[in-house]
């Protein structure tokens, strides 16, 4: 195996396992700036709409009536930029949020069907890979809720991997 396919997969083992240990962090308060208070009704946007960037994401979720936690940052990870953990209702989520949708679109185009490939890495998932895409963000979350899956797939749209 080659040093950088070797290191690419420890990159990615490396992330999975802080994402694993930032579910046993202690939740972080959000700051003022932070606490804006979400509606309870549902987003009337249709999926997605206003949503380009993290910030917008977090403002859908809490608005959908979900509670959102911020999570680790990590530096490393398959998409050569830092992934940004969230709680979503508990669920642990990764949000890449690239310099633009052009950058975003050459990097969903690298995920496999179902997830297991990125460009030319390989991914062995502790559980099924959800990615989602929309404007320059990259959601993934790793797992099988259904309320999960419904609320971001309600928010960005169907995702780009697909399970049997």
């Amino acid at each position: 195996m080659s040093p950088r396919k070797t290191y690419s997969i420890l990159l990615v083992l490396v992330s999975l396992a802080g994402l694993a240990l930032s579910a046993c962090a202690p939740a972080v308060e959000a700051g003022p700036a932070e606490s804006a208070e979400a509606t309870e009704a549902p987003a009337t946007a249709a999926p997605g709409e206003a949503i380009g960037g993290q910030a917008e994401l977090i403002e859908a979720l809490e608005a959908a009536g979900a509670e959102v936690e911020p999570g680790e940052t990590f530096e490393e990870s398959v998409f050569d930029i830092p992934s940004h953990g969230l709680k979503v209702n508990g669920a642990d989520v990764q949000v890449f949020e690239f310099e633009n949708e052009a950058s975003r679109e050459a990097a969903s185009a690298l995920i496999s069907e179902n997830g297991s490939e990125i460009g030319t890495v390989m991914v062995t998932w502790i559980d099924q890979p959800n990615f989602w895409a929309k404007g320059r963000v990259i959601v993934l979350y790793v797992g099988k809720d259904p309320a999960t899956i419904e609320l971001l797939t309600g928010l960005l749209g169907d995702p780009i991997t697909s399970h049997e």
